[in-house]
């Protein structure tokens, strides 16, 4: 997501309040748990529909919605776009025109046909696969609009399963969360044991400090040295300010905006990546196992050297992004990399990579391990649910 987009997502929320039913005086921390900025998608009928709100303050239209007649009026300075909920016709500086597609209201929140949008509102749209997300521009502004399926927010934001996964004739056991990244109750945090670089801490005392439901260990550290000082290896970047830098490796990141919006970034590019607004937390571990649902492991091309990590079967933990936005915390025991990607596209990720192992594999969800690590971790990636 590119800078400013943020003060746009603020603007849209307090203007969804007066214009949409959402409840004004809720608590600072549910606002912004629910300031998620998203479009829907019908792969059953081919079409794409994006919430008014944003792409008319995106566009610089004025926007009304009048509840009782579901009417809405978009404003531009040389069009008058009326659309009603439910209805396939629009009135276009006064002509009728028919609408492949019904806006809707869903959440409190208007959602339009893209086509109608991009058409009307002079928007340049580029679908990105590898985020499932829209990249939208219009004169010198940009965003990144991720895409889920219509009906697939449920009211659990947060599932947990053991499962038997089969790879390569192996049949391996592994933990796994589900987490819906869209889901208006959920945020993600990466953060340090006692919150400072060099410490080291239990997974789930750090979970409990910082209020996750939800937590996994992250990056790799100096868990061998007899220092007080324990070093980690990688970037660490909470709420958007980065708080370890450990360049000069191409270790693979995982990244998440302010929208929530994940991806996983080459250590070489994720400088550019947060100089262009597009992270408010990462973690840097490595190696990369699945680019695009394929397997895309290449160790060594990330820098690693340790054969534990390269060829050993080990306690792995592991992080996948779905192509519908949802985020897979998987830990899973005895496993190689090529076995652990196998497993987390059968988890169904589109894009995964490996976490710290061994001793330091850790996964906890709602006061409990399913994975308790052999040792204090350094840094963890945290889950929260309003």
């Amino acid at each position: 997501m590119k800078k400013g987009l943020k003060t746009l997502l603020a603007i849209t929320l307090a203007a969804g309040m007066m214009t949409t039913g959402l409840t004004p005086g809720t608590t600072g921390q549910a606002a912004a748990a629910s300031a998620k900025t998203f479009g829907y998608s019908n792969p059953s009928a081919g079409r794409t529909y994006v919430p008014v709100r944003v792409l008319s303050d995106f566009a610089g239209a004025k926007v009304r919605w009048n509840a009782s007649t579901k009417r809405i009026d978009l404003t531009t300075s040389d069009k008058k776009i009326i659309l009603h909920a439910g209805a396939k016709v629009a009135y276009i500086n006064g002509s009728t025109v028919k609408l492949d597609a019904a806006p809707f209201v869903d959440r409190n929140v208007t959602y339009v046909p893209l086509g109608l949008a991009a058409q009307q509102l002079g928007l340049q749209l580029k679908w990105d696969g590898s985020t499932s997300s829209m990249h939208v521009t219009h004169g010198e502004k940009e965003m990144d609009l991720p895409i889920i399926k219509r009906g697939s927010l449920t009211s659990k934001p947060v599932r947990y399963k053991q499962q038997v996964f089969y790879v390569g004739g192996k049949a391996l056991r592994a933990n796994v969360i589900t987490v819906q990244l869209m889901h208006p109750r959920v945020s993600l945090d990466a953060a340090f044991a006692h919150h400072k670089a060099g410490a080291v801490q239990e997974l789930r005392s750090i979970a409990a400090q910082n209020g996750a439901y939800a937590a996994i260990n992250a990056t790799y550290f100096d868990a061998y040295t007899s220092a007080s000082y324990k070093a980690p290896y990688g970037y660490l970047v909470s709420k958007g300010l980065m708080r370890f830098v450990n360049g000069g490796t191409n270790r693979t990141v995982f990244a998440y905006d302010d929208n929530q919006m994940a991806r996983l970034i080459p250590g070489l590019k994720f400088g550019a990546a947060y100089e262009a607004g597009q992270v408010e937390g990462a973690v840097q571990a490595g190696p990369l196992l699945l680019k695009n649902g394929q397997l895309a492991i290449n160790a060594v091309k990330e820098g690693f050297r340790d054969p534990h990590v390269i060829r050993g079967r080990a306690t792995r933990s592991a992080i996948g992004i779905t192509a519908n936005h949802e985020l897979i915390l998987l830990t899973v025991r005895k496993a190689t990399l090529t076995q652990l990607a196998g497993i987390m596209k059968q988890a169904g990720a589109y894009q995964a990579m490996n976490l710290d192992g061994g001793a330091s594999s850790g996964l906890y969800i709602n006061g409990k391990y399913v994975t308790k690590p052999g040792r204090k971790v350094s840094n963890a990636l945290l889950v929260k649910v309003q």
